[in-house]
């Protein structure tokens, strides 16, 4: 597996939603991230991909709702978000796709 395919792992998608858009008015980036990534990890593979300063790394672990599904309980998986906060002359454009 190559360095870039395992990065991809790491970050799985961007996040497009209306608290997302505010946040990028500061200059954050809001991503889907691996579950088992960790802060160094997300500004490395942000760094690498991208070609931008991260500044800081928060996140956040959405716990999956419990739904029905024809009849039957089920669970949706957890979802790990990573707010990226670039530095200053930094952006990334999410609406081209990664």
């Amino acid at each position: 597996m190559s360095d870039t395919a395992k990065l991809y792992d790491i970050i799985r998608a961007p996040i497009v939603t209306e608290k997302a858009t505010m946040a990028s008015e500061h200059n954050a980036v809001v991503f889907e991230v691996a579950i088992e990534a960790n802060k160094p990890q997300i500004k490395e593979a942000i760094e690498t991909l991208f070609n931008v300063k991260v500044k800081a790394v928060n996140t956040s672990i959405t716990k999956g709702k419990v739904k029905r599904f024809r009849g039957m309980l089920g669970k949706r998986k957890d979802v790990k978000k990573a707010y990226v906060t670039l530095e200053e002359g930094n952006t990334i454009d999410v609406s081209t796709g990664l």
